[in-house]
């Protein structure tokens, strides 16, 4: 029996979704005159606070699809989807303690830079040129994934979910770049956190309470594994996400984007702490569906029929702006991200090496577009083709071949000064190899494909790879020098911190431009609902619209208060 039928929105719903989008461009548009120069565009002149950037990184890191795959794996095994989860805590405590400080000090205005100071010019371009179009399809498939969650769960268009997220977010990538993303992902972060919040009670409310949820349950749902999802898949899972974490072009981004390495360190920390906290409350609405929905039929649908179910209008609408949002934020950061690679290691090194910033800037919001456009026109070939979910487990088992190879040479680039040029192609090359014939093997040998077996097989042919070039052709003397030369400087002290007294201080206060922006979308939730809406009916929204409005009028509050205190101090 399926208990999900479909309920379109309502028309309150539909000016919320259009009031969220419009705030998102507004920001784009505010920050479009203030990119002046690479450094401006792609890391934020370097002058991001540590829990913006924090918050930005958790947005990232995550999509629409976290809210389909996890629920699922919430509504049919209980509690191994928080431990699944939860992998991401020691991942991003190992990333933020080992190489936070060290991307702040070796990247400027792209994660790539500092390979070929560190392997030479040829790794620089081999992991550039295969990383950009793998990042642009895993885009185009992500749009797709969010566009299929709200079209088939929530009743929107699926050609209108993928047009509109793709495009409105385009723009004010395009426009304001670094900043308009991160300032986007942490408005989009407190809709998310707010739709949550109220999903929480409203679950377990419907499954009788928590005594209730406790008696009705399947037996070992609070077991930390289930099935398939061992402690082996688990630790190979770790394995991945905390490679994905330490060197994912967007996720490094937000380390070499803050002012000294201390605040580089407590962005990883912050993000621990959200991955601690956000997994129960991310899916415990899914395992408290399996009481008061036990016989749902297309289980990847148990998020929004959980939805569906308990939020009234006005809501509906919010929650569709916090998937939207979670996918939003990790493309507008891929967007960014693999335009800072086009620009800074393709054009300013192959094409134009004194181009000016004006120059560059150009470069820098074309290839952005570029990025948007061909990622857009992807989701849209996935739309009209057959066997979609095919093509996107393949793009899952690709990654899992690619990632490892990748990730291992620019880490060792980051903490080992032994391995030769050529060792870190040579890993590069034969980590994939193996991946490759692996997962080729897979079609007669099914064990091959499962990811604790190919992650193994990746990981360890590629320091193989490393360790077998770099003993066939060592660095010559000069390049050696040349590789202690670029270590000593990254652990010198001119690194510690950014704190130039020429530096021109932020127009702006971040702060402002996010309770502007959250207390806009909290008023227009109150007034669609209240204009729309019985006020019985309105009760759940008005309070949540309140709680906005509040929530920025606090952040627009903060400048004056801390403005205050500097005055006080002054006179004392």
């Amino acid at each position: 029996m399926n208990h999900f039928v479909s309920n379109p929105l309502a028309t309150a719903d539909y000016i919320i979704i259009a009031g969220f989008f419009l705030v998102m461009l507004a920001i784009g548009i505010f920050f479009s005159g203030r990119m002046k120069n690479l450094q401006d565009y792609f890391s934020g002149g370097r002058r991001v606070p540590w829990w913006l950037s924090g918050a930005s990184f958790y947005m990232s890191s995550f999509s629409a699809f976290t809210f389909v795959a996890y629920s699922e794996l919430a509504y049919k095994y209980g509690f191994v989807a928080v431990t699944a989860y939860w992998v991401t805590v020691p991942a991003s405590l190992l990333s933020a303690y080992y190489f936070a400080s060290r991307w702040r000090r070796v990247a400027v205005t792209s994660p790539l830079e500092y390979i070929e100071e560190r392997y030479g010019a040829a790794l620089r371009q081999w992991l550039a040129w295969l990383g950009i179009p793998v990042k642009v399809i895993d885009d185009g498939l992500k749009l797709f994934a969010i566009g299929t969650l709200v079209s088939s769960g929530m009743g929107f268009p699926l050609e209108y979910a993928v047009f509109l997220s793709g495009t409105i977010m385009l723009c004010y990538t395009f426009l304001g770049g670094l900043w308009a993303v991160l300032i986007t992902d942490f408005v989009q972060f407190v809709i998310m956190g707010m739709a949550v919040l109220v999903l929480i009670p409203l679950a377990l409310q419907k499954a009788g309470g928590l005594e209730s949820f406790f008696m009705n349950i399947p037996p070992d749902f609070f077991s930390l594994t289930a099935e398939q999802y061992t402690w082996t898949y688990l630790f190979a899972f770790f394995v991945i996400i905390a490679l994905n974490y330490s060197t994912s072009w967007s996720l490094v981004q937000r380390y070499y984007s803050v002012g000294s390495d201390r605040d580089a360190r407590r962005v990883g920390y912050f993000v621990a702490a959200l991955n601690v906290i956000g997994p129960p409350l991310l899916f415990g609405p899914a395992m408290a569906a399996r009481v008061f929905l036990p016989e749902l039929e297309n289980t990847k649908e148990v998020y929004a029929v959980v939805c569906q179910t308990l939020l009234p209008v006005g809501m509906m609408g919010m929650i569709i702006a916090a998937m939207f949002s979670a996918t939003m934020s990790m493309l507008s950061s891929d967007y960014n991200a693999v335009a800072s690679v086009l620009t800074n290691d393709v054009y300013k090194r192959l094409v134009a090496r004194d181009a000016t910033n004006r120059s560059l800037v150009f470069v820098a919001r074309c290839s952005t577009l570029l990025v948007g456009l061909v990622s857009l026109g992807i989701a849209f070939i996935v739309i009209q083709n057959q066997g979609q979910g095919d093509l996107f487990q393949l793009m899952v088992k690709v990654f899992g071949i690619f990632l490892p190879p990748v990730a291992i040479p620019m880490l060792f680039g980051l903490v080992n000064r032994s391995i030769s040029n050529l060792g870190g192609l040579a890993g590069l090359l034969t980590g994939m190899g193996f991946g490759v014939v692996a997962y080729l093997f897979g079609g007669h040998y099914p064990i091959l494909r499962e990811v604790q077996y190919i992650t193994a097989i990746t990981l360890f042919s590629t320091i193989a790879g490393m360790v077998i070039g770099t003993l066939a052709r060592p660095n010559s003397g000069a390049q050696q020098q040349r590789i202690s030369r670029y270590f000593d400087k990254m652990i010198s002290s001119e690194f510690l911190s950014i704190d130039d007294p020429a530096a021109k201080p932020l127009d702006f206060t971040p702060l402002s431009v996010i309770g502007v922006s959250v207390a806009t979308l909290g008023g227009l939730l109150m007034a669609v609902v209240v204009l729309t809406q019985p006020l019985r009916d309105s009760v759940m929204s008005l309070c949540v619209g309140l709680s906005m409005m509040i929530v920025g009028g606090l952040f627009l509050l903060a400048p004056c208060i801390r403005k205050r205190r500097k005055i006080d101090d002054s006179m004392e």
